[in-house]
């Protein structure tokens, strides 16, 4: 058993006191008709309202939270540890439909050792329509957000802990499926320390930040603030003037330009351009990459699911590998199950040439995120930021409309790469680049890019500038593209043609 501290529990009614505004809450449980137990069992239970102060493992019910209405779903771990029992998981599916019916976000609070050992298998398969719930939630495009609280293990984390659209944890909080004394208990070891901790989780990519009881509510209100902005009837933007005629600049200035160290990437256009924004993190699945950011934003008003390629986190030692591209579907699944426009970046020195990527199948991640993108049922905006080398620039590509940075280019392979197949040095990458077509502009002349952003005369000398500038060509893109919605997959495709 790990020695670590752990953080101060809760009650259900402590927690929903914090997150929403006073007064304001109102149950939908009804007392549990109880099925015929044994009387040991029925003494367990009786003991466990008195000594918890409700009447199951979970509460339910809606409240307003910064004065918007959600439904809850809260485990109380003074009841039998939070487990999950038949009466339990009745309580939870029917509180989850309820809220898919009153198109209410749903927030879920689990805390829980998992399934109730004294129902057995009976209890153990809830988990499948507690699953089956969550899931019509997210099918009717209704936001399901998790925060998970010390401990959650077992069926709980296996299920209705496991599928928010966002995902968050206590501080300190023992999270994970096989809960520790079980593992001791089985194997006659203790379970590594710092593996079943929050921290860890948000390391591997699990879970999207780890979060003070305290600060949760502003999180969520923000986290919803973007998943539920208005699709329809948002103020039009206008297209921006450009702020001046569009200079011819050669193709290899080009190149040479987006490769400054000093060029803003995304993390600068969020800071300078975004209204709001939300991190997210890793793929929910184990694996993150630094190469790619993936968040909730909004520009003006326009809200988007946006996943761009960081310059700041590709480095030489670590070049954008297979996890980034399985991160960037997770964003596609977002935008496709939430309804919001998709905004990719493409910022890249290219993917990873090595043997870890070849066996985390990165070919097969750039034709899946192609396929993905192609065929995905939301609006697409691509923007083209600075360096495009390669599948792994490709990879982002597909969209409804395309912008690009003046500077921006997208080629097969870095120009050197292609001068030493061509000419066995890399002596003519000037030449190969110009022939190659790989400029903005020559994109533009050939119909991939819609529309190009000047720099004046380069972003990297107008950092602040220059990112409001794009960020105005995206709320205009956006908002247009969210009144007239997805474009089909062949028109996706026949730009290309």
């Amino acid at each position: 058993m790990t020695n670590r501290p752990r953080p101060a529990r809760l009650s259900a009614r402590q927690l929903l006191d914090l997150v929403l505004d006073e007064g304001s809450w109102s149950s939908w449980d009804t007392p549990p008709v109880r099925r015929e137990v044994s009387a040991g069992y029925a003494a367990e239970l009786a003991a466990a309202e008195q000594k918890s102060g409700v009447d199951e493992s979970v509460l339910t019910g809606e409240g307003l939270m910064h004065g918007r209405r959600v439904a809850v779903l809260m485990g109380e771990f003074a009841f039998l540890a939070g487990s999950i029992g038949r009466d339990a998981a009745d309580r939870l599916v029917d509180a989850i439909e309820r809220a898919t019916r009153e198109g209410l976000p749903l927030l879920a609070g689990p805390v829980s050792g998992g399934t109730r050992m004294q129902e057995g298998t009976p209890a153990f398969v809830q988990m499948v329509r507690i699953s089956q719930a969550v899931a019509a939630h997210k099918a009717a495009g209704l936001p399901y957000l998790v925060y998970l609280r010390h401990p959650t293990t077992g069926g709980v984390m296996a299920s209705w802990g496991s599928l928010g659209h966002v995902t968050v944890a206590e501080p300190g909080a023992l999270v994970g499926f096989l809960g520790p004394r079980v593992y001791e208990a089985l194997y006659g070891r203790p379970f590594p320390e710092d593996v079943q901790t929050a921290e860890n989780l948000y390391a591997h990519g699990i879970i999207d930040a780890v979060v003070a009881p305290q600060e949760i509510a502003g999180i969520l209100d923000r986290a919803l603030t973007i998943l539920l902005a208005p699709r329809h009837g948002i103020r039009p933007v206008p297209a921006p003037v450009p702020l001046t005629e569009l200079p011819d600049v050669e193709t290899w200035d080009a190149v040479t330009r987006s490769r400054r160290a000093d060029r803003p990437g995304v993390r600068r256009l969020l800071r300078y351009a975004a209204s709001d924004v939300i991190p997210l993190n890793g793929t929910g699945q184990g694996e993150q990459d630094p190469g790619l950011l993936l968040a909730l934003v909004r520009f003006g008003e326009a809200p988007c699911v946006f996943l761009g390629q960081d310059r700041r986190g590709q480095t030489a030692d670590h070049p954008m590998g297979p996890e980034a591209l399985r991160e960037a579907r997770r964003g596609m699944r977002l935008a496709s199950e939430l309804g919001l426009p998709l905004v990719t970046v493409i910022d890249t020195q290219g993917a990873a040439l090595s043997p870890a990527a070849e066996n985390g199948g990165l070919a097969g991640e750039i034709a899946r995120c192609l396929s993905d993108l192609v065929m995905l049922d939301a609006p697409t905006l691509c923007l083209m930021l600075g360096e495009g080398n390669g599948g792994g620039a490709l990879a982002l590509l597909p969209a409804d409309r395309v912008v690009a940075a003046q500077h921006a280019w997208l080629s097969p392979l870095p120009p050197e790469g292609a001068s030493a197949i061509v000419h066995r040095d890399t002596a003519h990458a000037p030449e190969m680049a110009r022939a190659q077509k790989v400029r903005a502009l020559d994109l533009q002349q050939l119909g991939i890019v819609d529309r190009i952003v000047v720099e004046t005369p380069d972003a990297a000398d107008e950092p602040e500038e220059f990112c409001r500038r794009v960020g105005a060509v995206l709320e205009h893109e956006l908002a247009a593209l969210l009144e007239s919605g997805p474009g089909s997959p062949a028109d996706r495709a026949r730009r290309y043609a």
